[in-house]
C-alpha cells in the first residue's frame, strides 16, 4: 500500500517538474499569433499634437526645395530650402544657398519643379530672392509675425529639406534672443534668434515658425563641430527679412549703411582691455576719413581710434555699431564717441552706402 502511495506521489512530483519545465513553451504556444493582429483603438491626439499637425499641413505647401548648379572645373550641385514670399512668384532663401549658382530650380511639395531667376541678394544679411519663371499654381505666402513678441522658452518649428530630404518638420524652443551672427559680407546680423529645433545642412533658407504658423525667422546657420545638428541653430529675425526683402525685389540689392572703416577682430580690443570697436583702417575719401578718424598703424603696432558710443548709446561690439548705422540709414548721420590715446571726443559722421 505504501509503495503504491509512493509511486503516486512520485508520479505527481514528476508531472509537476515537467509542467514547470514546459511552462515557457506552453505559454509561447498559447500566446503565439500567427495571423494579422487587430488594431487597438487609441485616444484622440493631444491638443499639442493636433496643433503641430495643422501647422505642418497648412505651411508645408509654401515651403520649397531650392536646387542649385554651379559651374567650375567640375559641375557641382547644392540644395537648400526656401519659402513663398508673395503671390507674384517670389521665393526667399539664404544667399549662401544660391551663391555662385548658374542654374536655380525650385521644387514644390507637389513635386512640380520650376526654374527660377535670381532677383537680388545681400551677403550682409545672408538673404536672397528668387522669382519663378513662367506661370505656376503656387501656394499662398507664409503669414508674418514679429521678433519683438518672442520669448525664450516658447515653441518654435522649422520646416525644411535637411540633407535633401524634403518636407521635414522639427520643433524645439527659442533658446536665446539677440544673438550676433557674422555673415560672409564681413558684418554681423544683430538680434538673431537661437533655437534648439533640429536644423541640419539643407534647412538653410527655410522658415522658422511660431505656434500660430507665422514666420518669425529664416534658418541660416548651425553651431556644430560635426556639421550636423547639435541643438544650436540660428535664424535671421523676421523684422530684418521684412525690411530687406522688399528692397531686394525692387532694386536687386540692399544698401549697406557705413562710414568707410574696417574694424579689427574683437579679441584685439579684449587683449588691450578695451570696450568698443577698434578701427583697423579708414577708407580714402570716406566719411570717417573726412571726420578725422584713423586706423591702427600696423608697422608701429600703434592703436588708432576706438568707437565706444553711437548717438549716446554704448558700442561694445560690431553688431551694435552696424545696428546703429542701419537705424540712421543711408543719407542720415550719426554722432560717434571716439577714444584715442586716452582722450575722448565726439564727431558727427554722415552714413553712406558702402555696398558694391
Amino acid at each position: 500500500m505504501r509503495e503504491s502511495v509512493n509511486r503516486v506521489l512520485l508520479a505527481i512530483l514528476v508531472l509537476l517538474i515537467a509542467l514547470v519545465i514546459a511552462q515557457p513553451f506552453i505559454d509561447r504556444w498559447l500566446v503565439s499569433r500567427s495571423t494579422p493582429q487587430s488594431i487597438a483603438p487609441r485616444a484622440d491626439l493631444s491638443d499639442f499634437e493636433n496643433s503641430s499637425v495643422r501647422l505642418f499641413e497648412t505651411i508645408a505647401p509654401s515651403v520649397v526645395q531650392v536646387g542649385v548648379l554651379r559651374d567650375g572645373p567640375t559641375v557641382s550641385a547644392g540644395s537648400g530650402t526656401g519659402f513663398v514670399w508673395d503671390a507674384s512668384g517670389h521665393i526667399v532663401t539664404n544667399n549662401h544657398v544660391v551663391d555662385n549658382g548658374t542654374s536655380i530650380f525650385v521644387r514644390f511639395a507637389s513635386g512640380e519643379v520650376v526654374q527660377a531667376n535670381l532677383v537680388g541678394r545681400t551677403p550682409n544679411y545672408d538673404l536672397a530672392v528668387l522669382r519663378l519663371q513662367g506661370s505656376v499654381s503656387q501656394p499662398p505666402p507664409i503669414p508674418l509675425g514679429t521678433a519683438g513678441e518672442l520669448k525664450v522658452g516658447q515653441v518654435a518649428y522649422a520646416i525644411g529639406n535637411p540633407f535633401g530630404l524634403d518636407q521635414s518638420l522639427t520643433f524645439g524652443v527659442i533658446s536665446a534672443l539677440e544673438r550676433r551672427l557674422p555673415t560672409s559680407g564681413g558684418r554681423e546680423v544683430s538680434n538673431v534668434i537661437q533655437t534648439d529645433a533640429a536644423i541640419n545642412p539643407g534647412n538653410s533658407g527655410g522658415p522658422l515658425l511660431d505656434s500660430a504658423g507665422r514666420l518669425i525667422g529664416v534658418t541660416t546657420a548651425i553651431y556644430s563641430p560635426s556639421g550636423t545638428n547639435a541643438g544650436i541653430g540660428f535664424a535671421i529675425p523676421v523684422d530684418v527679412v521684412n525690411r530687406v526683402v522688399p528692397t531686394l525685389i525692387r532694386t536687386g540689392r540692399f544698401p549697406t549703411p557705413g562710414i568707410g572703416i574696417a574694424v579689427a577682430d574683437e579679441f584685439v580690443g579684449a587683449q588691450l582691455g578695451l570696450s568698443g570697436v577698434v578701427v583697423a583702417a579708414v577708407m580714402p575719401n570716406s566719411p570717417a576719413g573726412e571726420a578725422g578718424l584713423i586706423g591702427m598703424d600696423q608697422t608701429l603696432g600703434r592703436l588708432g581710434d576706438v568707437i565706444v558710443a553711437l548717438d549716446g548709446k554704448p558700442v561694445r561690439h560690431l553688431a551694435e555699431l552696424t545696428s546703429g548705422l542701419e537705424t540712421a540709414g543711408v543719407g542720415g548721420q550719426v554722432e560717434l564717441t571716439v577714444q584715442r590715446g586716452g582722450r575722448e571726443r565726439h564727431v558727427t559722421v554722415p552714413v553712406v552706402d558702402i555696398g558694391n
